[in-house]
């Protein structure tokens, strides 16, 4: 853990340049190290092709980011990194958001490790 999975709508595919935005975010989520173990971090962007917005009259579009943890960090460091993370989502997306309709969300999901299973090697690349 974290993930960070960011959906957004097909009509904005060709700006939005997704790749980039998980790369950023991956190097937020790096520079927060031990908070966040390295080894464990995953970004995945999803594009959407079925949704409504609004009213449907307008060619609106739409990114929903959610960053997944595990529980056991502070207020402030969860909250820190919430507001990192949306800040370079926004600048991300400055340009696009001025020309046309956007709605940018994003929400924090922490949870317990009761009921979770992991098996992950890369962690060992980082433990030196």
């Amino acid at each position: 853990m974290p993930h960070f999975i960011v959906e957004y709508t097909d009509n904005i595919k060709n700006d939005a340049n997704i790749p980039l935005l998980l790369e950023k975010v991956n190097h937020i989520l790096i520079s927060k190290a031990p908070l966040f173990p390295v080894g464990g971090i995953r970004s995945r962007g999803i594009e959407l092709k079925d949704y409504y917005i609004a009213d449907g009259k307008e060619d609106d579009a739409f990114v929903h980011a959610t960053l997944k943890i595990g529980a056991g960090r502070s207020e402030e460091a969860k909250n820190e990194t919430c507001e990192e993370i949306f800040n370079a989502i926004k600048d991300h997306f400055a340009e696009l958001y001025g020309k046309r309709y956007l709605a940018l969300s994003m929400e924090l999901f922490e949870f317990s490790e009761a009921g979770t299973y992991k098996q992950n090697n890369i962690h060992k690349r980082f433990k030196k």
